[in-house]
C-alpha cells in the first residue's frame, strides 16, 4: 500500500512538472506552477523560507520522500531502473549494499555551495537536480511533444478541423542542448546500472536532505526476529543502503521508496516510528500489538503527506496574439549587444544571475520566443532575451509568474509597462529609408510606449523622407521596433540592456 501510494504521488509530480516544460499554450502554468516552486533549490534561491522549512520538516518526519516523490530527476532515475527490471525479472534484485562515499558527497556539496556563493552558476548548476531535469525536458522532450502536436495539426487540417495549430520547433541554444543530452546519458546510464547512485553521490540536494533524514521519525525498520536473512530487501534497494548482514539501513541515503517493504514477504521490514529502540518492557503479545500500532501510525502518516500532491488540472484557452497586415520577411541576424537583456521583474543582471537556476522553464513558457539560453560562459544556460523571432509584449507577464527561484519577480501588466529593461539604439546607415530611399516608419507604428517618432531627414524640405528617433526616457526595451524592422541582415534598430532596471 505504501509503495503504491508513493508511486501514485510520484507520477502526479513527474507528469505535472514535465507538462510545465511541454505546454506551449500557457494553459497549465496557473494550475501546476506550484510544483516548480516546491523544488528545493529554487525555493532556497527564492528565499522562500516557508517551502524550505516545509521540505526540511517533511524529511525530519518521513525521510527523503522529497527525492522519491517530488524531485523529477529522482523519479526519472526510478523510471530508468524500473524499465531495466521489466526486461528481466532477476534484474529487479541486482543491487548490492555499498558503504556511503561521504567524503565525495560532502566535498561536492561544499564545492556546490562555494560555487553558488562566488557566482559560478554555469558550473554548479550542472548537478542541481531540478535544473538538470528542466534542461532535459525543455531541450529533448519538448521538441518531440511539439512534433507530435504538429502532426496532429496536419491531420486535423486535412479534416477541416483547427483543433490544433502548428508551432515552430527549433533549438534555442546548441550548447544547452548538448549539456542536456550529456546529462541525460550520464544519469540514465548510472540509473540503469546502479539505481540511485547520482542521488546519493553527486546530488547536492540529496546530500543536504540526507543529513536530516538520518534523524527522521518514520523510516523502514528491519525486525531481526522476523528476518530470515534472505537478503532480498538489500538486492531490491536501488539506493544500495541496506546492509543485510548487520540488519542496518543507512537512512541518509534511503529515499523512502518502500521497495524493500513490498519485497519482504515475511513482514520483517516495516515503515514505522523508529525513535522507540526496543519493546523489552512489554510481553510477547503486547510487543506485537505495539509494533502493529506503530506501523499503522507510520502508514497513516505517510498517506497524510500525500496532501501536498493534491492538484487539479484544467485547460484554459489562451488567445493567440499576432500582428496582422505584415508581409513575411526573413529573420534578421542576432545583434551584438553590449549589455544583455533580462525580463522585467529581474531587477538587475546581478540579481537575475544570482537567483536563476537555469531550469529553462521560462524559455519553454515564453509565448513570444523571446527567451533563449545564454551562450556566455559566465551565464551559460541562463535565459537572455533576443528579438529575432518575436518581441516582449507589454501585456505578457508569463515568465514572472512561473519563475520558481525569484530570478524574475512577479510583476503586473501595469508595472511591466513602466519598467525599462533597456533602450533602443538606431543605426541610420542601415535604415531602409536611407539605403533604399523608401518610406517606412514600421518601428514608430508598433512602439507600444510611443518612444519612437518620425522626423524629416531634411527639416527644411516638407517632401523629405521621415527617419526614426528614439526618446530613451520613454523606451521600455520591449523590442517591438527591433523585431519588426525590415532591414536585413542586421536590423537598423536594436535594444541595449540595462544592468539595473529603471522605472518610468
Amino acid at each position: 500500500m505504501l509503495r503504491k501510494t508513493r508511486i501514485i504521488l510520484a507520477t502526479i509530480f513527474f507528469v505535472g512538472v514535465t507538462l510545465l516544460f511541454l505546454d506551449f499554450t500557457g494553459a497549465l502554468h496557473a494550475w501546476l506552477g506550484w510544483m516548480a516552486k516546491v523544488q528545493f533549490l529554487p525555493a532556497v534561491l527564492a528565499v522562500n523560507f516557508g517551502v524550505v522549512a516545509a521540505l526540511v520538516l517533511l524529511t525530519l518526519v518521513f525521510g527523503r520522500i522529497y527525492c522519491s516523490v517530488i524531485c523529477p530527476l529522482g523519479i526519472m532515475q526510478d523510471i530508468f531502473s524500473w524499465i531495466r527490471g521489466k526486461f528481466r525479472k532477476k534484474d529487479r534484485f541486482r543491487f548490492t549494499y555499498s558503504p556511503a562515499r561521504n567524503w565525495l558527497r560532502y566535498i561536492l556539496l561544499v564545492l556546490f555551495i562555494i560555487g553558488l556563493a562566488l557566482g559560478a552558476h554555469s558550473v554548479v548548476l550542472l548537478i542541481a537536480p531540478y535544473s538538470a531535469y528542466g534542461r532535459i525536458a525543455a531541450n529533448l522532450f519538448a521538441p518531440i511533444y511539439q512534433w507530435g502536436n504538429n502532426l496532429l495539426a496536419w491531420i486535423a487540417e486535412r479534416a477541416d478541423s483547427y483543433a490544433f495549430y502548428s508551432v515552430d520547433v527549433w533549438i534555442r541554444s546548441a550548447s544547452t542542448f548538448v549539456v542536456a543530452v550529456v546529462t541525460l546519458v550520464v544519469i540514465g546510464v548510472l540509473a540503469w546500472k546502479n539505481g540511485r547512485t547520482w542521488c546519493n553521490t553527486v546530488c547536492p540536494v540529496g546530500s543536504i536532505l540526507g543529513v536530516f533524514s538520518r534523524y527522521s521519525m518514520f523510516a523502514p525498520v528491519i525486525d531481526t526476529e522476523k528476518c530470515r536473512d534472505c537478503g532480498l530487501c538489500g538486492k531490491r534497494c536501488k539506493a544500495s543502503c541496506i546492509n543485510t548482514k548487520e540488519h542496518k539501513i543507512d537512512y541518509s541515503r534511503c529515499v523512502a521508496c518502500m521497495d524493500c517493504i513490498d519485497t519482504c514477504k515475511d513482514g520483517a521490514v516495516k515503515y514505522r516510528f523508529r525513535w522507540i529502540k526496543d519493546f523489552s518492557g512489554a510481553t510477547g503479545k503486547d510487543k506485537a500489538s505495539v509494533q502493529k500500532e506503530k506501523a499503522d501510525q507510520g502508514r497513516r502518516a505517510f498517506l497524510v503527506s500525500g496532501v501536498i500532491a493534491g492538484t487539479a488540472v484544467a485547460a484554459k484557452a489562451q488567445d493567440m496574439k499576432v500582428d496582422g497586415g505584415l508581409a513575411a520577411i526573413s529573420r534578421a541576424d542576432k545583434p551584438e549587444r553590449l549589455t544583455p537583456l533580462v525580463p522585467a521583474g529581474s531587477l538587475s543582471l546581478k540579481n537575475f544571475s544570482d537567483h536563476c537556476v537555469a531550469c529553462q522553464l521560462c524559455v519553454s513558457a515564453c509565448p513570444n520566443h523571446v527567451l533563449r539560453p545564454s551562450t556566455n560562459l559566465h551565464t551559460l544556460m541562463q535565459p537572455q532575451m533576443s528579438y529575432e523571432r518575436g518581441y516582449c509584449r507589454p501585456e505578457c507577464t508569463t515568465c514572472s509568474e512561473i519563475c520558481p527561484a525569484g530570478a524574475i519577480r512577479p510583476v503586473s501588466v501595469e508595472e511591466k509597462s513602466s519598467i525599462q529593461i533597456g533602450h533602443a539604439v538606431i543605426d541610420l546607415d542601415l535604415c531602409v529609408v536611407n539605403t533604399d530611399e523608401v518610406k517606412c516608419g514600421n518601428c514608430a507604428r508598433h512602439c507600444p510606449a510611443g518612444a519612437i517618432r518620425m522626423v524629416r531627414k531634411d527639416p527644411e524640405n516638407k517632401d523629405s523622407l521621415m527617419i526614426p528617433t528614439v526618446n530613451e526616457e520613454r523606451c521600455i526595451g520591449c523590442g517591438a521596433c527591433e523585431n519588426l524592422c525590415p532591414a536585413r541582415p542586421l536590423t537598423a534598430i536594436h535594444v541595449e540592456g540595462h544592468e539595473v532596471h529603471r522605472y518610468l
